[in-house]
This record gives C-alpha cells, structure tokens and sequence, in this order.
C-alpha cells in the first residue's frame, strides 16, 4: 500500500490488486512475510497504519497458493471539499476515523507452456464491503524469451451512504494484456494495457460542494450539497518498462512510464525509476523516484460561485449536473522520492526497511495548496523461507 494512501482505505482498488497478483513469485519456495507501513501527512492530516501478513506454500511441483490478511487503521484530518474561507487560505477539513480489514489469496497452476492463476478477496470497512476476483494467464513463448500477460478482475462493492435509507452498489471490471520480451541476458522490456469500467455509485458520500445562494434578495448564504459523480467511469491504461543489470557494477535498473486516460477527461502520466545496487553479499541498496502529473477531471471546481450549475440535495442523480471539489480529481503533481534496504543475512530470512517522502502540489491556479499533503511513508518488512 503506497499512494492510494492518501484517499480513504477504499476497497475500490482490491480488483487492481488481484490483477496485479503474479501467477507465479520470484520465490516460488514455502514462505511467511510480515510487512508493517506508517503513513503520516503533516499538519494533523491523514495518518494510516498498515500491517500484513503473507503466507505462501508449494502444493506439489506445478501448484502454488498465496495467502494475504491486512489490517489498517486511519486517523486524522482530510479536506471535505469545502473552500477556504474569506481571508484564508485553509480549505475546510474533516476529522475521520476508520478500521479495514482484508485479504486476498492466489491459487496458480502450471500447465505446460501457461500459468493459470486464480484470485479472491474480501475487504470490509464500517461503510464500505467490497469482494473481488481475478483471473490470470501468463504463456511463455519463444524459448521461454517471450511471456504473454492476459488477465480479468472484478469488484462486487456494497456502500452505506448517510443520508441514504439503503446501501447502494458499485461494480467494477478490469482486463490486462501484456507482453514481456527477454531482449538478452540481462535486459526485459514490457508493455501493458488495461481497460477497466466501474458502474454504480462512484461519490465520494464525505465530501462536499460550496456554491453561494440567493436565499432572500440581495441575501446569499455559502450553502453546501454532496458531490455528484457520473455512475459510470472507464479508464485505459498504458504501460512500459525496462528492466536492466549491470554486471560491472553489481546493479541493476527498473524504468517504467505509466500514461492514463478515463472517461473523466482526465490525464495522468507516471514515470518510476529504481536502482538496485548490490553492496556485498547479502545487501541491496534501492533508492527510487516517483513523477506523476495529472489533468483535472470535466466535473472538478473548487467552487461553483462562477458556474452556472445549480446543485441540488438528495441522492445522487445520473443524468446530472456533475460536480465534485475533491482534491483529489484536481489538476495535480506528486514526487515520491525514498531508500529501501534490502538484507538478506541467510537463505532462509530477509529484511527490508524503506523511507520515501511524498509530495503533492496543485497546479490549477485556484486550489489552494492546503488542500494537498505531503507525507511520510515507513516501510518494515520481514521474511522467512523454507
């Protein structure tokens, strides 16, 4: 868990996870792994704690099972969609609070030429229950040079909204397709696309809009209303990456440009690179440096003082208007620049320990940047093989 710390623990995102699940680990042995990860935002903003366990297991020669549980909790200060006020710069906040619990497992097969990998999970909040399943297939080609990605997930979200007598449904389908060529013995490149559509309720039923209203003549009031979001959002996505070692030098590169495009009329583009350096033996130095930059989506203001959009009270309504002031959807740009330390005394235990510092500013020109965070992320991890 990484960025998407930075919303609330949402399991909107299990369906990513459980495509994203490889069919068959680096460490194919039996397996247990603690991970332990701090999320602090400055200024009393949202802080998260994260603990998880892994437990993996060989059943015979061509079976391989994943086991993953999550606990995390969630305290602090989060922007609510309301503007600042006048001769302030600090947009309205609200304290939350809130536990999650989750897993998800893996059941890969090989088959021959093709690995078939089978996904399910659960994760459940006070608010928010939502179940998921992916399936996997990795087939190797070309003298095992060649390996062609092809996966499917869902999500089956059940949401309680406060203001609604009954809860409302979200449901989600994402589809991978990728291609990893060995360009020699020590270069791999890769290219991935995913298509994904979620339908349903996709509010955010915490945050706000602010528009001033005429109550009286020559009388306004600031008057708030819940967001609206349209009930169906598709996204495309486009991958690449190249992996590199450099045996000179004992290390190795990770370089990856992620471009995205959802029906939002927002864009984002990512680009990561990592570098792994062997120091003796048995440690490995990763620093590493995240770039994302992303355009507003058609329905973000700030405030809808200048539009000439009336907001309404109520449930939501998919026919519109569509308004939402969640930072979140703004036109944005994060750096995440951090160190991992990857020890390895013995060939049963590993050890990691990781710090990255996140920064996020807005670049509309309207936001102000109290509405954006910058955090700290701890990372502890630990592993022991059999």
């Amino acid at each position: 868990m990484n960025i998407a710390l930075l919303s609330p623990a949402r399991a909107t995102t299990l369906s990513l996870l459980l495509v994203g699940l490889s069919p068959r680990l680096a460490w194919a042995e039996d397996s247990i792994r603690y991970k332990f990860q701090d999320y602090r935002e400055a200024d009393g903003r949202i802080a998260v704690k994260v603990n998880g366990t892994t437990v993996e297991k060989d059943l015979g020669t061509d079976t391989h099972l994943k086991l993953e549980g999550i606990i995390d909790s969630i305290a602090g200060a989060t922007p609510n969609g309301q503007p600042a006020e006048k001769g302030s710069d600090q947009v309205g906040l609200s304290e939350m609070h809130e536990r999650r619990k989750a897993w998800n497992g893996a059941l890969s097969r090989q088959i021959k030429r093709v690995n078939l990998s089978f996904g399910f999970g659960n994760s459940r909040e006070s608010d928010y229950v939502s179940n998921g399943w992916s399936l996997n297939t990795v087939t190797d080609f070309n003298q095992k040079n060649t390996n062609l990605l092809v996966g499917v997930a869902g999500t089956d979200d059940d949401i309680r909204v406060f203001y609604q007598t009954d809860r409302v449904k979200k449901r989600s389908n994402d589809v991978i397709v990728g291609v990893t060529q060995l360009l020699d013995a020590r270069t791999s490149l890769t290219f991935n696309f995913t298509w994904g559509r979620a339908r349903g309720y996709l509010a955010d039923p915490y945050k706000l809009v602010q528009k001033n209203i005429e109550i009286f003549p020559g009388i306004s009031l600031p008057l708030t209303f819940s967001e609206n979001r349209p009930a169906e959002r598709e996204k495309w996505i486009a991958l690449v990456s190249l992996n590199r070692a450099y045996a000179a030098v004992h290390g190795a590169v990770d370089l990856s440009y992620r471009f995205y495009h959802d029906s939002y009329k927002a864009d984002a583009h990512t680009i990561d690179a990592a570098w792994f350096q062997n120091v003796g033996e048995h440690l490995i130095l990763r620093p590493g440096l995240r770039f994302h930059d992303q355009s507003a989506a058609s329905f973000y203001y700030y405030d809808l003082d200048k539009t000439a959009i009336v907001p309404f009270s109520g449930p939501a309504r998919a026919n519109g208007p569509f308004y939402s002031s969640d930072y979140r959807l703004s036109a944005l740009r994060t750096v995440t620049y951090g160190l991992k330390v990857i020890w390895t005394p013995s060939e049963s235990w590993q050890l990691d320990a990781a710090f990255e510092r996140y920064d996020m500013r807005g670049r509309d020109g309207v936001t102000p940047q109290s509405a954006y965070c910058q955090a700290n992320i701890l990372t502890l991890g630990a592993r022991f093989g059999w």
